[in-house]
């Protein structure tokens, strides 16, 4: 077995930041990405990268085939949770049957571990703070197609004793976030919208509460699972023990950029309103200390130089919308 490591979403924002952390341990990191919501650019050339798609399952297997990884870190996704009622189909493909196509090939090609960002939708609505011992009850399917993957990984392992570790993250921002991208991550989409001079677009009353979670907190503990034995078939919630309001946070992001920016307020869509997490597990299974968190003033103030530098980007809309009853409006303008 080599000691190449699979990277699935590489030219994304977190699986790139993963891609940095696993070089500095002396991987070999092959970076897969099809760039439908990712940049080359994002990807360290120290890394071996390939564009490719894993919904092909044939080109997966001949992917491991020839590069027989020892570790399988699989980030590549369509996480725009609100989105998924609308993309169901897309939803599931890109979601659910790509993570089988490698749980597939990790077995018959002999991977050591499989390491699997699933997400906080998987609990729901649950009362917060989540914790690991809830039983999940998603609400949308993203979050259906997450929690499946997770059960069959369970299953993976009674049947073929393939380890995993399952990472439920929320809320990632940082930089190299695609601040383009119009169906999710909030943050992005704030300060796009303000380098545009646009009104901040606000579903419902603005109180839904999150845990916004800085990108370098998380990507190193990804990085060491397979190699750490507490991590070994466990599921871990990652990400910031801080909840704060969309509203409270418009007004850290409108400080870090120097701005009150103006605020829009549109009809509630279906979402869960408090999500945040517990920790503590994760903190002791990895060693982290309680005091790790980076603060979102720390954090926002860190994105905003990036992407300052990157500039406003046009938001594209979705191009194939298969469901189109209830899509909020705003999604459907230029």
């Amino acid at each position: 077995m080599s000691d190449t490591v699979l990277v699935t979403g590489a030219a994304g924002f977190i699986g790139s930041h993963l891609v940095d952390d696993l070089l500095e341990m002396g991987f070999d990191v092959l970076a897969l990405d099809d760039l439908s919501g990712g940049y080359q650019d994002n990807v360290n050339p120290a890394a071996t990268f390939i564009e490719g798609s894993t919904t092909d399952h044939d080109y997966i297997n001949q992917l491991f085939e020839q590069y027989r990884p020892k570790y399988v870190y699989h980030l590549a996704a369509y996480a725009a949770e609100g989105l998924s009622h609308f993309i169901r189909r897309f939803n599931y493909t890109n979601n659910l049957i790509s993570s089988v196509n490698l749980l597939n090939a990790a077995v018959n090609f002999g991977a050591e571990h499989y390491v699997f960002t699933s997400s906080i939708a998987v609990y729901g609505s649950a009362p917060p703070p989540m914790t690991e011992d809830m039983t999940p009850q998603p609400e949308d399917p993203y979050g259906i197609a997450k929690y499946a993957v997770e059960q069959d990984l369970k299953l993976a392992w009674e049947m073929f004793k393939l380890p995993y570790t399952i990472f439920r993250p929320h809320n990632v921002y940082g930089e190299r976030q695609n601040v383009a991208d119009r169906y999710r991550n909030a943050i992005g989409i704030f300060m796009n919208q303000i380098m545009q001079n646009k009104p901040l677009t606000v579903f419902g009353d603005g109180e839904q509460s999150r845990g916004f979670t800085y990108i370098k907190d998380i990507t190193p503990v990804l990085a060491q699972a397979p190699v750490n034995p507490d991590a070994r078939n466990q599921i871990f919630n990652l990400g910031a023990d801080t909840a704060v309001s969309i509203n409270q946070l418009i007004d850290a992001v409108g400080n870090v950029m120097g701005t009150t920016p103006e605020k829009r307020y549109l009809p509630a869509r279906h979402e869960v309103v408090h999500a945040y997490a517990i920790h503590q597990k994760v903190r002791d299974a990895f060693d982290l200390p309680a005091d790790s968190e980076t603060s979102l003033a720390d954090g926002l103030a860190k994105m905003w130089p990036w992407v300052q530098e990157h500039g406003a980007r046009k938001t594209p809309k979705f191009g194939d919308i298969e469901v189109p009853k209830n899509l909020p409006g705003i999604w459907l303008e230029d």
